[in-house]
């Protein structure tokens, strides 16, 4: 692992209502990023990509059995993806694991005619943008 550069970030925690259910999708997820597992305890997980990683945990101390992007606190997480094809790589098979493509009649330009992105909320509410690095000109 290279040095951090300052200010970059170190972590996020997420606390999650079902470990099993966030591995499933959020963890598969993240390993087809690129993150890689690296701690594992009886009420979470955590993936690594280079100085950054991930928690997700499901603490004794929750109050709500679901995540409401819309309330005070995490909107979503986004991830840089290579291209649009990766994208919709992604995408397709996220699909199979727990998530669900929002804006699916404006997808892939949900954000706008210069941001090709999939968004996509699990069944526990957590959302992730994967905006393609090299996008394609859009066509009208």
């Amino acid at each position: 692992m290279t040095r951090p550069t300052h200010g970059t970030l170190h972590h996020v925690e997420l606390w999650v209502p079902d470990l099993d259910r966030a591995v499933a999708s959020l963890g598969r997820l993240l390993e087809a990023l690129g993150y890689v597992l690296f701690q594992s305890w009886d009420g979470g997980r955590s993936w690594r990509l280079g100085p950054t990683y991930l928690v997700i945990e499901q603490s004794p101390a929750l109050t709500a059995e679901r995540h409401d992007r819309r309330r005070p606190g995490l909107n979503h997480l986004a991830f840089h993806v290579e291209d649009a094809a990766a994208v919709e790589k992604l995408t397709a098979d996220a699909t199979q694991h727990g998530w669900h493509l929002m804006f699916p009649e404006r997808h892939p330009y949900a954000g706008g005619a210069q941001h090709y992105a999939a968004y996509l909320e699990n069944d526990d509410g957590f959302e992730v943008e994967l905006v393609a690095i090299k996008a394609p000109e859009r066509r009208p």
